[in-house]
């Protein structure tokens, strides 16, 4: 007679987590990239912006257990800015998203796009080792404007 081991409490737990509706992308705001009351010329234009955070954290859609992330977001800005305040705000709505690390990856670059138009811009994230494999999603943006040459 066989026996089977009985299930060990908590092994079939599962997190309940939300669906992408909860990704708040309303909060999201922006600034002028330049400042009309300055009559300063700045040379060396376009800008590189880099906004890096640790706290990136989605879920696992399976299982609900939080994935952290360190979230590179990089861009050109055309005109705006993103505001941080509001980003941290938008980046802590993912935080009972269920939601795959490529998927993830890539509603943040469309989101931003959206929003503020850049001449580019790439998101890295890396979701760090889990069960021996690194996840780590890039993801490019070049405005149409901007893909026959470089950035301006």
């Amino acid at each position: 007679m066989t026996t089977t081991p009985p299930c060990q409490p908590g092994f079939d737990r599962r997190y309940d987590v939300q669906g992408l509706d909860a990704i708040d992308v309303a909060v999201l705001d922006t600034f002028a990239y330049v400042r009309q009351d300055d009559p300063a010329a700045y040379p060396g234009e376009p800008m590189d912006i880099e906004i890096i955070t640790d706290e990136f954290s989605p879920v696992c859609p399976w299982s609900g257990l939080p994935d952290f992330g360190r979230l590179e977001i990089r861009y050109q800005p055309r005109e705006k800015c993103v505001e941080l305040k509001s980003l941290k705000y938008y980046l802590t709505s993912y935080r009972f998203v269920g939601i795959y690390h490529e998927h993830a990856t890539r509603r943040l670059l469309a989101d931003l796009t959206r929003l503020l138009d850049p001449l580019s811009m790439t998101i890295r994230c890396d979701y760090g080792m889990r069960g021996g494999l690194n996840t780590v999603c890039t993801v490019r943006y070049v405005a149409p404007d901007q893909a026959g040459g470089t950035a301006k």
